[in-house]
């Protein structure tokens, strides 16, 4: 007789979850279902509805995003666009297919909740930090805001193509000094 498998209710969530990264950022919100993603996990799909209350209540467990911008603000005005890049490029590399942020912008064109969930992400993950941070740079608050909104625009825009449309970068170095390039200009036009 061979002993049954411990259970561990903890380890058993992050693999849901892991799952449902993967599942939602592949297929999106409405082509992803629970038994896929239960099927990934190798769990019973009733542990989705046990652990997170259905498919939604999974969506919104995935899909939590911290960007942790702060450390790219860490250095002079100069070299803002540089680090930016390095930071979000580097994200796309190390976190790959189970970025939650991958799963939000997939989702945000189909599903209305998951559209909300990504503009508060933006807006108090990246714009407001930003915001801040050119305004310690000495620039006005109407001025700060409109750039952080232009650089938040540019790389929506990027990380849509990059992620989403084209699924894939071909050459990170490339992209990183380009994308440094463009957010400094950003910041430093008159």
């Amino acid at each position: 007789m061979t002993a049954a498998r411990p259970r561990d209710a903890a380890r058993t969530r992050e693999r849901i979850l892991a799952s449902a990264r993967q599942e939602f950022a592949s297929s999106g919100f409405g082509a992803a279902t629970v038994h896929a993603i239960a099927a990934r996990a190798e769990v019973s799909p009733n542990l989705i509805t046990r652990y997170f209350g259905g498919k939604e209540g999974l969506f919104a467990a995935a899909s939590e995003v911290r960007l942790g911008v702060d450390a790219m603000f860490n250095g002079p005005r100069a070299s803002l666009g540089e680090r930016m890049a390095a930071t979000i490029v580097g994200r796309w590399v190390q976190v790959g297919a189970e970025d939650p942020l991958v799963a939000l912008l997939r989702a945000s064109g189909e599903h209305r909740a998951a559209a909300g969930m990504l503009a508060d992400v933006l807006d108090h993950e990246s714009l407001a930090p930003l915001q801040r941070q050119l305004e310690h740079y000495g620039l006005t608050r109407e001025d700060a805001s409109a750039r952080a909104r232009a650089i938040d625009v540019f790389l929506l825009g990027v990380t849509t193509r990059l992620r989403i449309l084209d699924g894939g970068i071909d050459d990170v170095d490339g992209l990183r000094t380009w994308m440094g390039e463009t957010i400094q200009r950003l910041v430093d036009a008159e």
